[in-house]
């Protein structure tokens, strides 16, 4: 590489990485505050109504869909939790699929289930995907609502999330899932968790919600489609919908909560998922980026696809400023890179510790987060990343009242 080649590929990767980080956001933030200052206009000048939902009560057939591998330590409690939703006990469903499990899950289920709770025991073991799918076919719901085994939701989410579809317009509802330690708090994620949520905030607010969280979201019926072999399908669903021209909702008050990751290698193991995921949506949904989409193609091409490529941005940044190091503006850009990984690494130790990370826990969370997305890319290119999940080993799950009022502080 040419020392003029390298200042190229600095430069532009970290023009890339700064943008997909900071100008973003800011951008979102402000188009956000234009839509809503037209609208105030339109309302003080037209007093034409702001209000998308009707104020009837709405009660569509229900059903939730949940897929489970090894879960014996928390079946149980998804399933008083299921029990104990605020929503009509007739027009609610639940179908737990057992992906073959291992151990004593199936037995637990059986034992705890209600009337209108259904355990169907798969005898091969195929993955998450194939399990929903199946579950989705033997339900004629109007709504179908995903979640998993390890996702305790608040007792209003049902209804938070379906009063959206009164909205013949809107296909999809995504909730919040909040991730909390065993104390009830998350620490080394509560930053970016914020800076994400402000995002997805922004989003809804523009019509250009991007995926769902896997733990608690629903679809319409009519416009489920089984899908096949995809990593994180509670991106791709949402996303299809959306670009097949129907509303993609965020929800703040559908709220879903489920314990961290017990281990950091198990947090990066789940990650690394991700990644896989992410590189297969990229390579696999090139219409996503179709620049006749409005807002939606923006919102995905600089959330997403500038965010899943940042790994490539931040290691091409650090290998051009070892190239042209002897340069003193170079030698001081090489230097608070390498910075900034000693922080992720102190990081690192203080957390392994068992230690409180502080702002090295932040940059830590960074960057095993790009680790992880560049693993995880590494993976689905060489075939090695399979649809089938691992469990997570599990103490207990989060409690129905930490889920009704838990916080990220």
């Amino acid at each position: 590489m040419t020392l003029g080649a390298a200042e190229w590929v600095f430069w532009s990767s970290a023009a890339a990485a700064l943008y997909a980080y900071a100008i973003f956001p800011q951008l979102m933030f402000v188009f956000a505050a234009m839509k809503q200052t037209w609208r105030d206009v339109r309302f003080l000048l037209l007093r034409e109504s702001r209000r998308r939902l009707p104020r009837r009560e709405f009660e569509p057939r229900v059903a939730m869909l949940v897929a489970a591998f090894n879960e014996e330590a928390i079946i149980a409690e998804k399933l008083r939790n299921a029990q104990e939703l605020d929503y009509p006990a007739e027009k609610l469903e639940l179908l737990l699929g057992l992906d073959a499990p291992e151990d004593a899950t199936a037995e637990v289920a059986r034992a705890h289930a209600a009337l209108n709770q259904q355990v169907i025991q798969f005898p091969a073991r195929r993955g998450k995907l194939a399990v929903i799918n199946d579950l989705a076919a033997r339900s004629n719901a109007d709504i179908l609502v995903f979640s998993d085994a390890n996702t305790i939701l608040a007792p209003d989410a049902i209804r938070a999330l379906v009063r959206h579809f009164a909205d013949e317009a809107t296909g999809a509802v995504c909730g919040e899932l909040r991730v909390v330690s065993p104390s009830g708090k998350v620490e080394m994620e509560s930053l970016y968790w914020r800076y994400e949520v402000a995002l997805k905030f922004l989003e809804n607010r523009l019509n250009c919600v991007l995926g769902a969280n896997g733990g608690v979201y629903a679809v319409r019926r009519e416009l489920f489609r089984p899908l096949d072999n995809w990593i994180v399908e509670d991106f791709q669903l949402p996303m299809e919908i959306r670009f097949a021209g129907r509303r993609v909702v965020y929800d703040p008050e559908a709220i879903g909560m489920e314990e961290a990751a017990p281990s950091l290698a198990a947090e990066y193991h789940r990650k690394v998922r991700i990644g896989a995921g992410a590189c297969q949506t990229m390579l696999r949904n090139p219409q996503f980026l179709n620049p006749f989409a409005g807002i939606p193609a923006f919102a995905y091409f600089s959330h997403k696809v500038l965010r899943w490529l940042a790994p490539l941005f931040l290691l091409a940044a650090l290998v051009a400023c070892a190239l042209l190091a002897r340069e003193p503006l170079y030698a001081a850009a090489l230097g608070l890179q390498l910075v900034f990984y000693a922080l992720a690494w102190l990081g690192y130790v203080r957390l392994a510790r068992g230690k409180a990370g502080g702002l090295a826990g932040t940059v830590f969370y960074f960057c095993s987060m790009n680790l992880a997305l560049l693993h995880g890319m590494f993976r689905y290119l060489t075939g090695r990343q399979q649809a089938l999940w691992s469990a997570t080993p599990r103490r207990t799950s989060v409690s129905p009242a930490a889920a009704k009022g838990g916080t990220h502080e």
